[in-house]
């Protein structure tokens, strides 16, 4: 599952992600990327922080809320400077692992392999 509002991200990253073997569900709107997570269960999450409308940390939130947030594996993805305090709540919340944008596609394959423990999951 990919939701980042930045439909050029989202085409990339997903052409990419599916040319290595996964299956990507992708959404633009946090709102409904929040629903199809509780709606189905992915193998990764990979959400972008900075969202209009409701943000990556409202997904975190929402989830958090519902019981839902250590049942998935969820990778954010922000292009602004997360300082160490923030990474390490969000890393004791249960999210998995931070990328700084822009992401380098090895990098992401490296980690969705490395939270997810195998070579191919959606």
């Amino acid at each position: 599952m990919l939701i980042d509002d930045n439909t050029e991200i989202t085409d990339m990253m997903g052409q990419f992600l599916t040319l290595h073997g996964y299956d990507c569900t992708v959404s633009n709107n946090a709102e409904e990327g929040l629903q199809q997570i509780l709606d189905k269960n992915y193998d990764f999450v990979l959400l972008d922080m900075a969202m209009p409308e409701i943000s990556g940390i409202d997904v975190i939130e929402s989830l958090e809320k519902r019981g839902e947030l250590t049942k998935q594996k969820i990778i954010v993805l922000t292009a602004s400077a997360v300082t160490d305090e923030e990474l390490a709540d969000l890393l004791m919340r249960g999210v998995s692992k931070c990328l700084k944008k822009p992401i380098d596609l090895n990098r992401l394959l490296d980690v969705i392999k490395s939270c997810t423990g195998s070579m191919m999951m959606n």
